[in-house]
């Protein structure tokens, strides 16, 4: 007879929710994880867009590994072989006057220097100033955000032990970073550098996957969250070998070697509650699972609106639940290449990298006002990297591909539906850009694939395509992400928990939402 109860049940098959299960599966818990879809991964997958050939679903690259799920689940180096390169990043200029990002800092600072000298000469303190703010945030990135609603004598104690890395500093710490979390990418720029391809090359970390403008309030927030690891290595990208479903793959390994159960094609219809507790799921195909505990990797949404019913939410919860903004406004543009494209001014021996077209702020905000008045931008934000290169096994042949991350697309249009069309013209557009800066790239595809916001709701279950399971602005911040009164991980059901990326300290392929609810729910 097949067991059908268990210590937890979890819902979803992302890297999270993976951690999660092995973290509890260590601890001697029997859990059961549920994936809706045929694969696991979720986000740190990889599927065939085209015969022969494969690529990364939504990240090319990752910017850090959280050491204590590695430590936890006894991961060693060769498990996830990250690629390193010294060239991290190059900053294309129509005109060749790129900039090229090398760990040797000596080597970026050089490559500034072609394009302002003063701005070269400050780079240094700018990388250790931003450096400096992230050592304020990495402590609060390892802890589960105090309930301000029901803060007591002890948590405040917590608190104030956070604020030690600032108060470190002085009061001059403490101006710093109150000064500026809140701040817009031009004010933060203004005060350090010239170059406006420099300039907006940092201002494109700032909206990165974020439905706003560099001139929007708290986007500084965004590229510390983005550069929180990077050190003086600013706009930092490590590739994974075999693509960040490797990652996936080392995380389900755990899982299994520890004793979870999981089930693919099984997805989640229902969480069953009685009395205020959750006691199990219902699948798709009727059958039921019985637990006391229930984990979800997936976002606010879909956890509490869509899988409780009504009865289940209060007011207020619904209220919260119904505030939180989504907003996803980045889509996924892959290409089949006949051979390795031939980017103007770049060697062959530098193209394993990430590249990155933002020639200026008033670039990126006329591209954010277009989505304003409920189109896309006709001139985006576009991020690309040729992934055959780490991977050979993404191509056949001598082919290649190129995936590129596209900004702003959002979710939903005004005047406008989505339709094969309006993809066909979206990609038309893209070609048409990097045939600027690519030498006969529009001869040299052999096909392309294009995913909107709309097909990651429909795919990953990403409420409106969001990468981040809910933007990460000030008002979805540490206590109050994702709601003021969930960001402990809890719920406002007392066995339902959530370890998604909508909550503390948000996206991104770390691992970090993950042990910090186990430590919470286990403590």
């Amino acid at each position: 007879m097949v067991n059908k109860k268990y210590d937890f049940i979890v819902i979803g098959g992302g890297i999270n929710s993976l951690i999660a299960a092995a973290l509890l599966a260590k601890k001697k818990k029997s859990v059961m994880l549920f994936e809706s879809n045929d694969s696991l991964g979720g986000m740190a997958s990889t599927s065939e867009f085209s015969s022969g050939f494969r690529c990364n679903l939504v990240y090319d690259y990752i910017k850090w590994l959280d050491e204590r799920v590695l430590k936890e689940l006894n991961i060693q180096k060769d498990d996830i072989e990250l690629i390193i390169n010294d060239l991290y990043r190059v900053s294309l200029d129509l005109d060749g006057n790129h900039i090229f990002f090398h760990r040797n800092n000596k080597k970026t600072i050089e490559s500034i220097s072609k394009i302002s000298k003063s701005d070269a000469d400050k780079w240094n303190d700018f990388t250790s100033f931003i450096s400096k703010i992230s050592s304020f945030l990495k402590p609060l990135y390892k802890i589960t955000p105090p309930n301000i609603q029901k803060m007591g004598l002890s948590d405040a104690i917590s608190m104030k032990n956070l604020l030690n890395p600032i108060l470190s500093h002085g009061t001059r710490g403490i101006a710093d970073i109150l000064r500026t979390l809140p701040m817009m990418m031009p004010e933060l720029l203004d005060e350090w550098f010239e170059s406006k391809l420099l300039r907006g090359t940092l201002a494109a970390s700032g909206i990165h996957h974020l439905n706003q403008g560099p001139y929007s309030a708290a986007t500084v927030l965004n590229f510390l969250h983005h550069n929180i690891y990077s050190d003086t290595n600013i706009l930092d990208a490590k590739f994974i070998k075999g693509g960040t479903s490797s990652l996936s793959s080392v995380f389900s390994k755990k899982a299994k070697d520890y004793g979870v159960k999981i089930k693919n094609n099984s997805e989640v219809i229902k969480i069953n509650c009685n009395n205020g507790n959750c006691d199990g799921v219902t699948l798709a195909d009727g059958e039921i699972f019985f637990s006391k505990n229930i984990i979800s990797g997936l976002d606010q949404e879909n956890t509490c609106i869509k899988l409780l019913e009504t009865k289940n939410l209060y007011p207020n919860v619904r209220t919260q639940l119904n505030n939180i903004k989504y907003r996803g406004s980045t889509a996924r543009l892959h290409f089949a290449l006949k051979s390795l494209p031939n980017i103007k001014g770049i060697n062959d021996d530098q193209l394993q990298t990430v590249f990155s077209i933002s020639p200026s702020i008033n670039y990126l905000e006329k591209a954010y006002d277009e989505v304003k008045y409920g189109g896309f931008s006709s001139s985006p934000y576009i991020e690309f990297c040729i992934p055959s290169i780490s991977n050979p096994s993404f191509a056949k042949d001598n082919n290649h591909v190129l995936s590129a991350s596209i900004q702003y697309i959002p979710y939903a249009l005004k005047n406008n539906k989505w339709s094969d069309k309006l993809k066909k013209d979206i990609i038309n557009n893209v070609t048409s850009i990097l045939d600027k800066y690519i030498t006969n790239f529009s001869n040299d595809i052999i096909d392309s694939s294009i995913s909107t916001p709309l097909d990651f709701e429909s795919t990953l279950n990403n409420t409106e395509g969001s990468f981040n399971h809910g933007e990460m602005t000030l008002d979805q911040f540490l206590f109050m992400r994702p709601t003021i009164s969930s960001s402990q991980y809890r719920t406002h059901i007392k066995n339902l928990f959530i370890c998604s990326p909508s909550t503390h300290p948000g996206g991104g392929l770390h691992g970090a939402n993950a042990i910090n609810m186990i430590n919470e729910i286990t403590k």
